[in-house]
């Protein structure tokens, strides 16, 4: 033990340390101090006016009208891009992205006819809001926001835009995807369409600015901006009725119901994402989701590609940590592992729960995830096929009828 050590960690006993003659005081010393410290008062309340003069200067408004704040935000001005530059009428990049998205933003309202002993009519059944995404009025949204006007003949949805937010534009479904909780209709105006600036999922980071546009409570509140940062990357939620295994952008840019659908944007207002959900609790605040713009690029290209082509469903997440060999290590057959399970979905419906092993499909051996993936996307809507599953020692086979993400 160091004998300079009060503490002996051995025993838990202590040894108080030597006591030490005070010394004295030089009285010199003592002013030299003091006019030392008085000194770096000085030098420090002048460096501190100094910051605070600069600081005055550097958020000081232009004085003239042709004058310009330095801080500027801008893109290439090809294809219509527009170029964000903050001014004298524009403050802040915030507004700055406000100006050139909300006319990208429209609202969406589902409604519903009915039939009562007062005479008939027609209801709202849903608001959110959605996102102008070409010129020709192909708009994304959530699948979730028209979930109600599908496959129900007395229904329909409106389209509301920015610069006539009174009057609704009737809409067509053109497809969905349950999975991704995306959809896509179609609007047909004379009027101008702006449609969103795209940008990539590639390079997000945790930290950087955003801002979110939308309709949060509906239609009343359209064109609503909020801002924050990334919170997080790679997110996954799972609310039972879409496929959890989508990675989400998490911010703390305010999200509310009603914004579903709606942009989540960059400092250069392009789209980095759509505003999918929002964890709802009294222990919550703070945590949004948005769908990252490569994923949404990706579906809704295909939708509109295939307009109303079906794809197939089935419900299910499975995990990518367990291939073959690590459950072969764990003393389980090769398979697929159900993570989740969409409540109410094919799978469901056949039986399948979490936990699961998926060991043969449609007549394939599954020897690993990514086999049963390619199994499920050769696989036709309304075909019934036959699922092996693997349970606690025992192998199970159940029918399962294959659904589609994009049923009208």
């Amino acid at each position: 033990m160091d004998n300079n050590f009060p503490f002996d960690l051995n025993d838990n006993g202590y040894e108080q340390p030597p006591i030490e003659s005070k010394p004295k005081v030089n009285n010199s010393r003592v002013i030299t101090i003091i006019v030392s410290v008085a000194l770096s008062l000085v030098v420090g309340a002048a460096s501190g006016f100094g910051a605070a003069f600069i600081g005055m200067n550097y958020f000081k408004e232009p004085t003239t009208q042709n004058e310009s704040s330095s801080n500027t935000v801008s893109s290439s001005d090809n294809m219509g891009i527009v170029n964000i530059s903050v001014d004298k009428t524009v403050e802040s990049v915030i507004e700055a992205v406000a100006e050139k998205v909300r006319p990208s933003v429209v609202g969406i309202r589902t409604l519903s006819s009915y039939n009562s002993f007062f005479g008939s009519g027609e209801e709202a059944t849903g608001e959110g809001s959605g996102i102008i995404y070409t010129n020709d009025g192909y708009i994304i949204t959530n699948y979730h926001v028209i979930e109600n006007a599908i496959g129900n003949s007395k229904s329909r949805i409106e389209v509301f835009l920015e610069s006539d937010p009174n009057n609704g534009i009737e809409a067509t479904i053109v497809g969905y995807n349950i999975s991704y909780d995306l959809a896509v209709v179609k609007i047909k105006t004379s009027k101008k369409l702006n449609a969103i600036e795209l940008s990539t999922s590639e390079n997000l980071k945790v930290g950087q600015f955003v801002a979110a546009v939308g309709n949060p409570g509906g239609i009343e509140f359209m064109g609503s901006v909020t801002y924050g940062i990334i919170s997080g990357l790679n997110r996954t939620v799972s609310d039972g009725s879409t496929n959890d295994a989508v990675p989400l952008i998490q911010t703390d840019a305010a999200i509310n119901p009603g914004n579903s659908g709606g942009a989540l944007v960059n400092t250069k207002g392009q789209l980095i994402g759509v505003n999918s959900s929002k964890i709802v609790s009294e222990s919550y605040e703070g945590m949004g989701f948005a769908i990252p713009v490569d994923e949404v690029k990706e579906i809704c290209n295909k939708i509109i590609d295939r307009e109303y082509a079906p794809t197939p469903y089935i419900g299910i997440t499975i995990s990518e940590r367990y291939d073959a060999a690590t459950l072969k290590y764990l003393g389980y057959p090769a398979g697929a592992v159900v993570q989740n399970v969409v409540d109410g979905g094919p799978a469901s419906d056949a039986g399948i729960k979490r936990g699961h092993i998926i060991t043969e499909f449609n007549g394939i051996k599954i020897t690993d995830y990514t086999v049963l993936t390619k199994a499920i996307s050769e696989c036709t809507p309304n075909e019934v096929i036959t699922v092996v599953v693997y349970e606690s020692g025992k192998y199970y086979s159940t029918s399962l009828t294959v659904g589609s993400n994009n049923q009208q």
